[in-house]
């Protein structure tokens, strides 16, 4: 049932606020779990600015022959958020830590938007929605970590928009999320059971997960003295305005010549892109390359289906002794991968106090390292050939947003974009000047390019 609570119009369209009834199991109060302290160390440091980059926002489209209108896809959603008790948990400081607690029953407001006529299927509405939608920062102590919005066009909801708050969720866990929902507006049910919540993962950490955390910190502890000062160490020119930029390369060629070189070594399309960024910024540096990963750490029995955030940084040492080829880079390349996703698993208190035992920063003492962040979906597992791979034309680079603040002074994240892959890096301009962030990934780009063709 649809309950208004307001109705205002905006130009050619329209919007009201409606609810969402929930109902769902439990009532429970835990810890965080460990991804979710992780994150939270972000979530306070920028506590004062935009939180639009530690927001997930999705748009899933519904085709006009599903015929769902409002009150079915408010139905769908209310049930999405009973079935998952991570989408109805907020998160309280509590005797001076803090606790996530899940409410059995409650409201989520949905907005509902009549879209335009000159937006027929309501994609542009969506998109402006979504960024709307994903701009403030989540209240996580009042609001529920999701965000929900409808397009509305001739009575049918072409378009949801949703905005989960990164803190309680991952990349991964917003895939089964989307996927739980296309089944509940298409059949009004899931068959399966729902995956592990976060308060779940929260109490295995507590108890069977600790010594996975302790082998962990004993590796990144054996681990970061290895690496040298880092890539971006030394502050490069004075602290310019805006000080932080991001661009970003789309480009064809990255897209052919990452699958033929992971066809062609029998390794993942995320080694390669890892080797070639490890080649590119150590090209005229030290032969150790340090970069932080991220791993989703979904390996463990019945974290595959579990919405909660379990994505954590790994520590990934590179060694370009002997300055190998790309093939023998490769090799190096995916079993420091592998030493790295293994170990980014772990409790970050514990971490930061073994650092901190140690004499090193937890905090900041990965600054200088590039962090790459591969968040690109996984469904597409299709090959190319060196033929395409010619034909292709090389990147386009574009400035897109300046920063006041960020938290690394390299990311590059590694996305989906049609017939390419798009590289996006976020520089801190005092220690990665602006042209110079451009070269990186265009270097990133002529090296892949370079050992697809070269054949080895």
């Amino acid at each position: 049932m649809l309950i208004s609570q307001s109705v205002r119009q905006i130009g050619a369209s329209s919007e009201e606020v409606t609810y969402a009834d929930f109902h769902g199991g439990r009532a429970a109060t835990g810890p965080l779990t460990w991804g979710q302290r992780a994150m939270w160390r972000t979530v306070a440091e920028f506590a004062s600015v935009q939180h639009s980059f530690l927001n997930l926002r999705r748009v899933l489209a519904v085709s006009a022959r599903a015929g769902v209108d409002p009150a079915r896809a408010v139905g769908a959603l209310a049930a999405l958020v009973g079935r998952h008790e991570s989408l109805r948990t907020r998160v309280h400081p509590t005797d001076g830590d803090l606790r996530q607690v899940a409410a059995a029953e409650g409201r989520l407001p949905v907005l509902v938007h009549t879209a335009p006529g000159a937006d027929p299927d309501g994609q542009e509405t969506a998109g402006t929605l979504a960024a709307r939608l994903g701009a403030p920062r989540f209240d996580h102590a009042v609001e529920w970590p999701l965000r929900a919005a409808l397009v509305v066009v001739d009575g049918l909801v072409r378009q949801i928009v949703v905005v989960f708050s990164h803190s309680t969720v991952d990349f991964h866990a917003t895939e089964t999320v989307l996927r739980d929902l296309r089944m509940l507006l298409l059949r009004g049910v899931v068959p399966t059971p729902p995956g592990l919540q976060s308060l779940d993962v929260a109490e295995r950490e507590r108890q069977a997960e600790r010594r996975r955390s302790d082998r962990a910190v004993a590796y990144w502890l054996r681990q970061f003295p290895a690496l040298g000062a880092g890539r971006f160490a030394a502050r490069a020119v004075p602290a310019p305005t805006p000080r932080y930029r991001q661009g970003a390369l789309t480009s064809a060629a990255i897209h052919h010549a990452v699958r033929v070189l992971a066809a062609r070594h029998g390794v993942s399309s995320s080694t390669v892109l890892l080797a070639a960024t490890a080649a590119a910024l150590s090209a005229d540096g030290p032969e150790v390359c340090g970069i932080v990963t991220m791993a989703n750490n979904r390996f463990q029995p019945a974290y595959d289906t579990a919405i909660s955030k379990l994505n954590q940084i790994g520590l990934c040492r590179v060694d370009l002794t002997g300055r190998p080829d790309f093939a023998a880079l490769l090799r190096r390349t995916r079993q420091a991968s592998l030493d790295a996703y293994r170990h980014a698993y772990y409790d970050p208190i514990a971490m930061a106090r073994a650092f901190a035992e140690h004499g090193y920063d937890h905090g900041t003492g990965f600054a200088p390292f590039c962090y790459l962040n591969d968040i690109r979906l996984p469904h597409d597992v299709s090959t190319s050939t060196v033929g395409a791979l010619r034909a292709a034309p090389a990147g386009g680079f574009r400035w897109v947003e300046d920063l006041e603040r960020f938290a690394w002074r390299c990311r590059i994240q590694v996305v989906d974009a049609p017939g390419a892959v798009e590289l996006v890096v976020t520089a801190d301009t005092a220690y990665l000047p602006a042209e110079q962030a451009e070269r990186l990934l265009r270097a990133i780009e002529d090296r892949l390019v370079e050992a697809a063709l070269s054949g080895r």
